[in-house]
């Protein structure tokens, strides 16, 4: 169980990167994007557009997943569940928490996972 003083340290750092991340979100609008890609003057640039486009849209889409699992770590450490494996129900370690602040699970049960998907061909 965290104490007090790694509350506050998870509680920080992931307000940290929650802040950076909408930051990055408000300096970058889609729609901004968007109306770029409609001043290609060929074919080539029309297609340089889209490619950029289409890779701004999938950081955006994994910076808002990232946003979710940050809130969603908030939460845990405010209903006490933070630094518990949803798998095992073990505490997990401070190293991995700050290798990964939004982790859910203890790194055996990481690697069990991975194992499972290796086996399933995921």
């Amino acid at each position: 169980m965290l104490n007090e003083k790694k509350k506050a340290y998870f509680t920080n750092l992931l307000n940290k990167q929650l802040n950076e991340l909408l930051k990055k979100e408000k300096d970058i609008p889609v729609s901004r994007v968007v109306s770029a890609s409609e001043q290609a003057p060929d074919f080539t640039d029309q297609a340089t557009f889209e490619s950029d486009m289409d890779l701004n849209l999938h950081i955006k889409e994994r910076d808002n997943k990232l946003i979710f699992k940050i809130k969603e770590a908030l939460e845990r450490i405010e209903n006490g569940t933070y630094g518990i494996c949803e798998v095992c129900g073990q505490e997990i370690t401070e190293s991995r928490l700050k290798a990964r602040p939004v982790t859910t699970v203890c790194i055996k049960c990481k690697q069990n996972q991975e194992a499972q998907e290796k086996l399933r061909g995921i």
